[in-house]
């Protein structure tokens, strides 16, 4: 049953999340992030490709950051998909951060579907090139993607950051980055696109 198995897959990766979120050495977690990922893509069932498998740039522990979340006022919106319906959010938060000593900022979005989530996704000055287009994720808790705070704070390790399944397929509907969401640096960390694997 689909639905069994995919309970299986995010079972697996909350899971792996867990781990990442309780190793003390982000270089050795990433690692096994990256490890997991290869087998679930060639082996499970819900794999979004038995015939790509996700590649990465090297790890960088200058893009691992911690972001100030700053409440904004909550506005809801029907972010765009990779199919034809939209997802609805609501923007509730902004995270603020230093990238390549430069200050960024991100909204933070609340899936408004039944159990909610937060929603973090980003474009920047690599995709549709070396990376995916429409964007990466960095947060989607629906999905157990939540790399934790540490001291008040959002961990953004953007080495973790990774494709929608829509990237792979089309048969898996995605949301993509808000126009908010795109940072004109190039996080050259994280997933490449699958055509660059």
């Amino acid at each position: 049953m689909d639905e069994l198995t995919l309970l299986d897959w995010k079972r697996r990766i909350f899971e792996l999340y867990a781990e990442i979120r309780a190793d003390p050495q982000p270089h050795r977690a990433w690692q096994r992030w990256c490890a997991v990922r290869e087998e679930l893509f060639r082996s499970h069932p819900q794999s979004p490709s038995h015939d790509a498998r996700p590649a990465y740039f090297d790890y960088d522990p200058a893009l691992r950051v911690y972001g100030a979340v700053e409440a904004v006022e909550r506005t809801r919106l029907a972010i765009a998909t990779s199919g034809d319906e939209r997802y609805a959010f609501t923007r509730f938060g902004r995270v603020r951060f230093m990238l390549q000593g430069q200050e960024q900022t991100l909204d933070l979005y609340w899936l408004d579907g039944y159990g909610g989530g937060v929603y973090l996704s980003f474009a920047d000055a690599t995709s549709g090139r070396e990376t995916y287009g429409a964007c990466r994720y960095l947060l989607d808790s629906v999905k157990g993607a939540d790399l934790g705070e540490r001291d008040g704070q959002l961990v953004l390790d953007f080495n973790f950051s990774y494709n929608p399944s829509c990237a792979y397929d089309p048969r898996w509907v995605c949301p993509l980055a808000p126009p908010a969401n795109r940072l004109l640096v190039p996080v050259r960390a994280g997933e490449r696109a699958p055509s660059a694997a």
